[in-house]
Formats: structure tokens, sequence, C-alpha cells
């Protein structure tokens, strides 16, 4: 492992990244992309610094991986501060990546107050209404945000989105969905399997029925034009990330899953420019879509309307 107790001078001039939560790998990989002492063009010009390690308060799995993570992102350089405050003081930008969605919007606001442009991993919060609520607080401030899993960049899942197959006429997708009783049941880990649908698919989604069992869910999505998209969340059995997609020109497979790299140089042009590539009316339709599966099934598979749902979430 190298180190990194002394920087060169263009090193030193690069954008200072500081991460709030070390309770998920992301922020390690991440991390070790970014402060890498060859890196590649597409990820030149930021390095991570700081990193506040606190995030869930009560999901096992999330805080026991804290002390492990603190002490592996130290070998990449990076300072432990006591506070999202002393955090923001020191860095240009953030990578909010707290595992837990519940917290996101409390963390975030700091950040957002001051002028700071970040990332916020997936789930974008606990909730739809406060996804609604992170965005409005983004406009308000005019801070650029934006959200996404990984799987979003998955080089098949982009050439589909720009054109390979035509205009994509449906599109079957798939991921684990592990649950999580804190959080809405797909937002955990189905959020994979539904973002890649709706890189392919776009938006313009306007009702979802779901049929949940132990092991599976089965997402049905009608959109506007009459399109059909689902999503399996797996849960027994063999699992892994991709899906088909059906288009005017071919039908064509939407993975594999290559990693995080192809997300973290989308970070980073974000970071440059200030221009999210995932939209606010996409990643608020996705939550909503996820949102809507549930209250399909609490009320026994019918469908379920986005706008409504996304409707009563933007009232509270």
């Amino acid at each position: 492992m190298p180190t990194y107790s002394s920087m060169s001078q263009s090193q030193t001039q690069e954008k200072k990244v500081g991460i709030i939560g070390l309770d998920t790998s992301h922020s390690v990989a991440f991390t070790k992309l970014l402060n890498a002492e060859n890196k590649e063009s597409d990820l030149q010009g930021f390095r991570v610094v700081a990193a506040y390690p606190h995030g869930s308060p009560d999901i096992e799995s999330s805080v026991s991986r804290i002390p492990r993570y603190t002490e592996e992102i130290q070998e990449y350089g990076v300072k432990i501060v006591d506070s999202i405050d002393a955090l923001i003081e020191s860095v240009d930008v953030v990578l909010l990546e707290t595992n837990d969605g519940r917290p996101h919007y409390k963390q975030v606001l700091p950040v957002l107050k001051a002028g700071k442009p970040v990332f916020i991993d997936k789930p974008i919060a606990g909730s739809l209404t406060d996804a609604v609520r992170i965005f409005e607080a983004a406009e308000a401030h005019n801070v650029p945000v934006f959200s996404s899993s990984s799987l979003r960049f998955m080089d098949n899942a982009q050439a589909i989105r720009n054109g390979k197959i035509g205009r994509v006429t449906g599109a079957d997708t798939y991921s684990p969905a592990i649950l999580e009783p804190t959080h809405p049941d797909l937002f955990w880990y189905g959020i994979h399997g539904v973002e890649t649908l709706f890189t392919v698919m776009g938006t313009g989604c306007e009702s979802v029925v779901r049929i949940s069992m132990d092991g599976t869910d089965i997402v049905v999505g009608t959109w506007q034009d009459g399109r059909i998209g689902t999503f399996r969340g797996i849960r027994s059995g063999e699992d892994g990330y991709g899906g088909t997609a059906f288009g005017e020109n071919s039908i064509h497979p939407i993975g594999p899953y290559e990693g995080y790299r192809n997300l973290v140089v989308a970070i980073v042009q974000f970071f440059k420019t200030g221009i999210p590539p995932v939209s606010k009316e996409e990643t608020l339709e996705i939550y909503a879509f996820m949102e809507a599966a549930d209250e399909s099934k609490r009320k026994g598979g019918v469908s379920i309307r986005l706008d409504n749902v996304l409707a009563s979430a933007s009232s509270q």
C-alpha cells in the first residue's frame, strides 16, 4: 500500500472531496479510485481528504462496518473528523455515503447551506417524502445534487439509453432485493434493478403492479405510451444484476455490471460542471415507482398510479 503523507504540487491543486458515512464499502472503493497515484485523466482533479464516519444509528449491518472502513480509508491519506460541520469547512465537494437513507435529509442540509455540490448515494432517502424535501432544499440553496446507483452507468445500459437498439419498446431487469425493515422494501437494495430499468426505459411510468413472495418480487410498470417494463427482485437462489432491453432494431442484454468506476467518473464530471447526469424528475419517478410498488403490495397487488404517491409525498 503506498503512503499518502506527502502530496505532489499537482495533488495539492486538486479539489478536496469529503465523505459523510463510513458504513459502506462504497466509501473506500470511491476513495481508492480518486486517490490513486497514477489515475487516468477522467478521474483527475479531485481527491478525498476528509471523512465523517457516522451514519446509521441502529442498522447493525451498517454500524458494525464503521471501525473497519474508518481504518481502511485512513490508509489513503484521509483525515477523520468529528462532525459534518468540520468536514464542510475542509472540503470543496461532498459524497454523502451513509448506507442508511433515513438520516440523509438531516445530513445533507448543512452541506447545501454551505453551497457544496453533493452526490448522494443510494438510497437518496428513507422515504419518498424526504427525497422530495432534499431536492426542494437543493433548489432553495441553488446547489447541484444528484443520486444514482452505479448500475445506471453500466456500458450496455448507457449504450441502450443512447440509441444502440433504436427506440426501447420494453425492458426486463433484475437485481438482488434484500429487505431492511427500516426502509420501504425496494429502497434498500431493489433500487439497483429499478434504476437499471429507468436508465433504459426513461421517464413516463404511469402505474405499477407488484407480485410479492418471500423469495421474489415482480413489479410491472406501464408507461404512458403503452410500453411495459418489469423489475424482478431476487431474494432466493442465484442472484445478480442485469436484464434485457427490447428495441426497434434488436434485443440486447443490459449488463454485465462492471463495478464502480463508471459512476465515479460521472461524479467527477458532475463536480467539474455542476450539471447532474440524472435529473431530479427521473430520480423522483424512480422512488415513486418503488413507493407505488409498496402500496400495491399492501393492497394485494392492485395497480397504483405514480402521480398519486408522488402528490401524497409532496404534500407532507
